[in-house]
């Protein structure tokens, strides 16, 4: 069997959305599950609206919320007649009063708790589904619709829930029953608590459900479909002649999503690379394009692509404290730990550490406990270029033909080793796209 995941701008209208069941009808046989995200846009006007209620915005967050309703019922209407869109409108009717119900409450007490915000954004994905599912009905194939919230259980992380995987798996097994000639249809990011509350996996998180529902029904293959064909040499909208890559490994495509790329989310790779299943990425608008697989030791060694992570700060510690001394680097990543402030790269020499940082928001509490430690000062207006592919490091010449590209071009920072598919460089922002551009041209 296989699991499809369909994102939000492949749902994003009627012909979309029936561009989706060809693809799954064309795939009937390999009993599929299809995972499906809100229409494209309604989770940023979900999160618009209550937020516009919590505000006491009432007449905003209202006008929103109608627009939402708008484009549900005008996406049934297009698509669907008789008994199967008076069934629909029904059941609109009832999960939008319900949406209502609770943004009227968040504007009562102008107060939106993580709980009420996930059970506002779980809508987004429990309508689109419905319709979805009806227009599958309409076409006269044999389906189900599930609900995810009995497939997926979490803790009560509200907004970014973890899942519990061994019941997850145990709920999947029990619930879901793919057979060949039968398409199941359910929704990405949504879960439920060990209470039966409504839960969501984060921002990304469909593609997260995708990979969590494969590796528990043992799916023999996850296919990711997008807007883009694939995973891509670069990103397409800075590079236009950035081209598909047809293999990748997991740990090369995590390396792509954790600097930058954001065709698959990096939760994605970790329930695949544990059951070995591997990943398709394709454009739901050519389906009969490759796309990318990301699989174990797909693909060959040798750079794969470049990558952009741009808002970077810079904290460096120069104390003579540090030289011969040990537990010293212990203390300072303990500091970025208590304040839960990730440092994606980290260089050292014998007196002093710099690390970059993406969330400053408890930059000026880490300062003043990093100034206990040593001279400390910051950079900003960084960015992160992230060259990915396996064994670059054995390449004696792949280095300077990295540098040779930036020759007017200052590189603040460099991270070769610590990953074995990844050379980062830490150049200013302003010269990024510039770096981007000549090092993309150098290779590829």
């Amino acid at each position: 069997m296989i699991v499809m995941k369909i994102g939000g701008t492949s749902m994003g209208d009627a012909l979309r959305m029936d561009k989706a069941l060809d693809i799954a009808a064309s795939q009937i046989d390999k009993a599929p599950v299809m995972v499906c995200s809100a229409m494209g846009g309604i989770t940023d006007q979900i999160i618009t609206s209550f937020e516009s209620a919590e505000a006491g915005n009432i007449e905003e967050s209202n006008i929103i919320f109608e627009t939402i309703k708008d484009r549900h019922y005008t996406c049934a209407r297009e698509f669907l007649e008789g008994d199967f869109l008076k069934e629909v409108v029904i059941d609109l009717d009832g999960t939008f009063a319900q949406f209502a119900s609770l943004l009227k409450g968040v504007g009562l007490l102008r107060d939106c708790s993580p709980r009420s915000r996930d059970a506002l954004l779980s809508f987004g994905e429990r309508l689109s589904t419905r319709v979805i599912h009806a227009r599958a009905a309409q076409r006269g194939m044999d389906s189900e619709l599930l609900d995810a919230r009995k497939l997926v259980r979490t803790d009560e992380n509200f907004t970014s829930a973890r899942p519990d995987m061994e019941e997850t798996f145990r709920l999947c097994r029990e619930n879901a029953h793919p057979v060949s000639g039968r398409l199941l249809i359910t929704q990405g990011f949504i879960a439920s608590s060990p209470a039966g509350v409504t839960t969501t996996l984060g921002r990304g998180g469909s593609d997260y459900s995708a990979s969590i529902m494969g590796a528990a029904l043992d799916a023999g293959e996850i296919q990711i479909w997008t807007d883009v064909n694939g995973i891509m040499t670069s990103d397409p909208r800075m590079i236009p002649e950035a081209a598909t890559i047809p293999e990748i490994t997991y740990e090369e495509a995590g390396e792509l999503a954790f600097f930058g790329a954001k065709v698959v989310h990096p939760a994605t790779i970790q329930p695949a690379v544990a059951k070995g299943i591997p990943v398709l990425v394709k454009d739901t608008g050519s389906p009969e394009r490759e796309g990318t697989r990301i699989a174990a030791n797909a693909g060959s060694p040798g750079l794969k692509a470049i990558s952009v992570k741009k808002g970077i700060t810079v904290v460096n510690i120069a104390s003579s404290r540090m030289l011969e001394a040990h537990g010293f680097l212990r203390r300072i990543f303990a500091i970025f730990d208590a304040a839960e402030t990730p440092v994606d790269l980290v260089t050292t020499s014998e007196v002093s550490v710099s690390v970059t940082i993406e969330k400053t928001e408890s930059l000026p509490g880490i300062l003043k406990k990093l100034e206990a430690l040593g001279e400390v000062s910051v950079e900003n207006g960084l960015s992160i270029i992230c060259m990915v592919g396996r064994d670059l490091w054995k390449n004696p010449s792949f280095p300077a033909k990295a540098f040779s590209a930036l020759n007017d071009i200052p590189v603040r920072m460099i991270s070769l080793g610590a990953s074995e598919v990844n050379l980062s460089l830490v150049v200013p922002s302003e010269k990024s796209d510039a770096a981007l551009k000549n090092l993309h041209s150098r290779f590829f």
